[in-house]
């Protein structure tokens, strides 16, 4: 019991001790916690929509040399449209390019910054189709 006893006054005595303290570190602790929960709202972005005139701004090559790239790509092939987009973080010109003989479309995209193709493929009617389905929908819960 006594052992018990003693026990139970040195926890006290820490205890007091560290209660003595704690006002001035549980400050500092609330003051740095508040200070980065603050650091972290001041650095939060919003997303900011880029209007095509800011994406136009920002390339460094002209949509007829990213075209003639495109072009070169696809032999005998005519641009079915054509956008100036970032995505996944580049900025690039996208073109729709068929060819006379060929179903579906091939997709070239053009760095808009350095004029080097980044991407070429082929898209079937079906996954052209359900490509245009995917973009109305992202367009309708951006609006």
């Amino acid at each position: 019991m006594f052992k018990v006893l003693a026990v139970a006054i040195a926890i006290a005595a820490t205890t007091t001790v560290a209660g003595a303290q704690a006002p001035a570190a549980s400050k500092a602790a609330v003051k740095s916690t508040t200070t980065a929960s603050t650091t972290a709202k001041r650095h939060r972005r919003t997303a900011k929509k880029e209007t095509q005139a800011d994406l136009q701004k920002a390339a460094k090559i002209s949509e007829a040399d990213a075209r003639a790239t495109a072009l070169k790509q696809v032999p005998n092939g005519t641009v079915k449209s054509e956008e100036l987009e970032r995505e996944h973080g580049k900025l690039i010109y996208s073109y729709d390019i068929t060819v006379p003989g060929k179903t579906g479309i091939d997709e070239v995209n053009v760095n808009a910054i350095d004029g080097s193709v980044v991407g070429k493929q082929h898209e079937t009617p079906k996954a052209e189709k359900a490509e245009a389905k995917q973009e109305a929908k992202e367009k309708k819960t951006t609006k």
